[in-house]
């Protein structure tokens, strides 16, 4: 067994809430020990434990969504070593991200757990223990799959410990299995308003169950079980918001969400603290660049890179409403414009990105009608991905993602974590997707179907068939759904197929690429 070697200090606390019901408490006055014993500073505690979602989904998803077939960079450079896994070593720049994040989340629920043995007994107090149960249990996902086997550590630490013994991942998993069953039993059956219900374990469960499944040490048994837990997630509900609907800012807290990181105005907008450092970074990607500090509130600050793959634009079909939801396929001389401009007759047009499926016909008839702006751009098919940017790498060079735009004025503007909105971890189409893939894997085809064609029907695009059906296919599905949402890499690792997509449809990556020492592929990331 290796030895793994980290450093814990004592994690100093500082509380910021994860949304509007979730208060902070910090009494600066009084010691920890003595606080945390009381049913309100117990309840900070859990608090500061949703908080650290922040910290680990806020800031730049190289290890989410980097080095995939869907993203690659356009004129901003990425990490080479995650997005080409050229010199992919533990040095490498991002690779300690999840790994130094997922043990703080570890360390304060550990904490929590701690507490929860000394605090006043209150009726909620069980339901609190649960919802740390599956925070930590997210976090030990998180990182088995980008690391495998890491340390399981489950004791409060609360002075420095310089190694610990290095799990495997089966071991890994069997503690997030026990933890979410656990949480499963004490957590609240009520609707999702931010914290953690019945539901979201459910959901979280049934991915876990579906990834080890894949696993040497997996069984059959992980699929039927994986599938069982989607279909009660989704227990019947169909996919009755539109795909635009789903997206549009100030509905992140929807009747399709099952999970996500809540992010307080009031918190990130506060004077007394830093706003660059409290929300979100996910709108800044998946882009090329519209526009610095000089068009402050008129235009995204984009990073340029991450920029959709002509792979992952070419997924999409005429009648797939998903594709004008997912992307600003016109950009008004004021970008917010299209969120804050009920009536957008008289805007005029300053880009405009042509789908695939346009003839030039439809170019004729959209240039007669459409109101153009003095500074117009026509976009051509085939032009605006991101391996366009390696001929010509302009402003608004790659079509924009705007499913996680955030047209707030009183939103922060810059590049950091600006974004007001919620960054949602898990909804019911993605549950369906779940479901889909597990009943494939367990051969039962008829439900398989049935499950992904529920997103297909939501989406407008005809029923897939029985000859269409396998992984790729489903793989396919989930690009054109969750685009930009922080799932792909781990969907190509899991399912086997990340040398072979990456390699085939990332501009940059090459087969060769992923050889490691002695010819041992590079799937998993290092431990830094």
């Amino acid at each position: 067994m290796k030895n793994v070697f980290l450093i814990f200090g004592i994690l100093a606390l500082t509380f910021s809430s994860c949304t509007d019901f979730i208060e902070e408490d910090n009494k600066s006055s009084v010691t920890a020990e003595s606080f945390y014993i009381t049913a309100v500073g117990f309840k900070s505690l859990v608090n500061a434990n949703y908080s650290q979602l922040k910290v680990m989904y806020g800031g730049a998803p190289w290890l989410f969504c980097a080095g995939t077939d869907l993203y690659a960079q356009g004129r901003g450079a990425e990490p080479a070593g995650l997005s080409q896994y050229n010199q992919l070593n533990p040095s490498s720049a991002g690779v300690e991200q999840i790994y130094n994040d997922g043990y703080a989340a570890i360390q304060l629920a550990n904490r929590a757990l701690y507490y929860s043995e000394l605090t006043e007994k209150t009726s909620d107090l069980n339901a609190l223990i649960g919802e740390v149960k599956f925070l930590r249990a997210n976090a030990y996902f998180l990182m088995v799959q980008t690391y495998g086997g890491v340390s399981i550590v489950t004791d409060y630490i609360s002075s420095p410990v310089l190694s610990f013994t290095r799990n495997t991942a089966e071991e890994v998993y069997t503690q997030i299995i026990n933890d979410l069953k656990d949480a499963e039993t004490k957590v609240n059956d009520a609707a999702y308003t931010g914290r953690v219900n019945k539901r979201a374990v459910k959901d979280l469960l049934a991915r876990v169950y579906l990834t080890r499944g894949y696993e040497a040490f997996g069984s059959a048994a992980d699929f039927t079980a994986a599938a069982a837990l989607a279909d009660e997630v989704i227990a019947g509900q169909a996919l009755t918001l539109s795909f635009e609907e789903l997206w549009t800012p100030g509905k992140d807290l929807n009747k399709e969400v099952v999970f996500s990181v809540q992010i307080d105005k009031n918190s990130v907008n506060h004077s007394s603290t830093d706003p660059t450092q409290l929300g979100s970074q996910q709108f800044y990607y998946f882009s090329s660049y519209l526009g610095g500090a000089e068009v402050a509130g008129r235009m995204p600050n984009r990073s340029y890179n991450l920029c959709p793959t002509g792979f992952a634009l070419g997924l999409y079909t005429k009648e797939d409403t998903r594709w004008k939801a997912t992307f600003m396929t016109e950009i008004y001389e004021s970008y917010y414009d299209y969120f804050r401009v009920a009536d957008k007759s008289t805007l005029k047009v300053r880009d405009f990105y042509e789908p695939q499926w346009f003839t030039a016909a439809d170019k004729t008839a959209y240039l007669a009608t459409a109101k153009l702006a003095t500074t117009f751009k026509y976009h051509s098919w085939n032009e605006y991905s991101a391996e366009s940017t390696q001929v010509s790498a302009l402003d608004y060079k790659t079509i924009p993602v705007k499913k996680f735009d955030d047209p707030a004025t009183t939103t922060p503007f810059g590049t950091g974590r600006v974004s007001t909105r919620d960054i949602i971890l898990s909804r019911l189409g993605e549950t369906y997707l779940i479901a889909s893939e597990a009943y494939l894997k367990a051969n039962n085809t008829a439900l398989s179907l049935a499950r992904l064609n529920e997103v297909r029907r939501r989406a407008g695009v005809p029923a897939a068939t029985t000859v269409q059906l396998n992984i790729d296919y489903i793989l396919d599905e989930r690009a054109r759904e969750l685009l930009g949402e922080y799932h792909r890499w781990f969907d190509l690792k899991r399912t086997g197929k990340l040398v072979e997509r990456a390699s085939k449809y990332h501009y940059l990556i090459k087969a060769d690429n992923f050889k490691g020492v002695g010819g041992v592929l590079k799937i998993l990331r290092p431990i830094p």
